[in-house]
């Protein structure tokens, strides 16, 4: 039987460790919560993460990273982007021989601008080969209730990305492989900062029209920061450009709309934050990919309308007026 160790237990980790279950894998559910690990272990619920729902049985529970990872075929990391690096860096030495090693997390780093796969493998010394992402409409509560959903797992080798779609396919969830890594995580990343967008805008009270505009120019931006990195086009029209957009700029789920509306409506970066209940990467991440997107010329105004709305105190009437005020062109320009 495969074995996993998923590394982090909040919504997404203690979710996707119940798909892992769910699937027939062997699973190890790391976290530092000595409370929620003991509920998780001894009454199968994590109701700091997911309230009110149960966990199917076969999901072992530990604060200890040296037996969550002993003898683990596959280590998913679920922990938020900005942090990881200082958190696992010193588990190098834990890791089994061989593992592959599989990024949850939806993030860029400030500072490096890299990818999460990209920080997994130099904290812990791996090739691309042993890398895979994970990524797609994963809103984590619907998929713990059991939701019908489908994901992508895109990873450099193909043997490595079919290892964790066969250990997590299951009746409710379906994954796609693709080798396209910097095409699917950058989307899982930026879609975060364009949620954000959506959110301010429906938290100021406009209508459908505005979110399917923001929607829309900003998966063109996505794509051009893609192309510009040497990701595939094809990526963008899928799952886990278009399909994740969809669900987190559309659903109340979503932090990081949560934290745009709660903008919108006039509170505080620091007051948006609270209201989540969790991290909202988008915060952060549009100031990394703001400057990815400036190191490599990439034009982006929504994700440069996010920084000014929530870094920079810029008036969100101000911002809003400048995307729909930019030089008329051809579509496809």
């Amino acid at each position: 039987m495969t074995r996993a160790a998923v590394l982090g237990a909040g919504a997404w980790g203690t979710t996707f460790a119940a798909v892992l279950a769910d699937a027939g894998t062997d699973v190890t559910l790391w976290g530092r919560d000595d409370a929620a690990v003991a509920q998780v272990r001894d009454e199968r619920r994590n109701d700091r993460a997911l309230a009110g729902l149960h966990l199917p049985e076969g999901i072992h529970a530990t604060t200890d990273a040296e037996e969550a990872l002993a003898d683990a075929d596959i280590v998913a990391v679920a922990l938020p982007s900005q942090h990881v690096r200082g958190v696992i860096s010193p588990w190098a030495s834990l890791l089994p021989s061989g593992a592959v090693v599989t990024s949850l997390m939806k993030g860029i780093e400030l500072g490096t601008h890299q990818r999460m796969t990209q920080v997994l493998a130099e904290a812990w010394s791996l090739p691309d080969e042993r890398i895979t992402v994970v990524s797609g409409p994963n809103l984590a509560r619907e998929i713990a209730e059991r939701q019908p959903t489908a994901t992508v797992v895109a990873g450099a080798d193909s043997a490595a990305a079919e290892l964790v779609a066969a250990s997590t396919a299951s009746s409710y969830f379906r994954p796609y492989t693709n080798s396209d890594v910097i095409g699917v995580e950058l989307s899982g990343a930026y879609k975060n900062v364009i949620a954000v967008s959506v959110g301010i805008a429906d938290g100021m009270g406009f209508g459908h029209n505005t979110t399917a505009t923001v929607i829309t120019r900003g998966l063109a931006e996505i794509t051009r920061l893609g192309l510009a990195l040497g990701a595939s086009p094809e990526t963008f029209s899928g799952l886990a450009g278009m399909g994740d957009l969809i669900a987190t700029c559309a659903s109340p789920l979503s932090r990081n709309h949560t934290l745009g509306s709660a903008i919108g409506k006039g509170a505080t970066l620091d007051e948006a934050i609270a209201t989540t209940g969790g991290t909202a990467e988008g915060v952060k991440t549009s100031l990394s990919i703001q400057e990815l997107a400036r190191e490599k010329g990439v034009d982006v105004p929504i994700c440069d309308a996010v920084v000014a709305m929530i870094h920079e105190g810029a008036p969100k009437e101000a911002v809003l007026q400048a995307l729909v005020s930019r030089p008329r062109k051809a579509e496809g320009q």
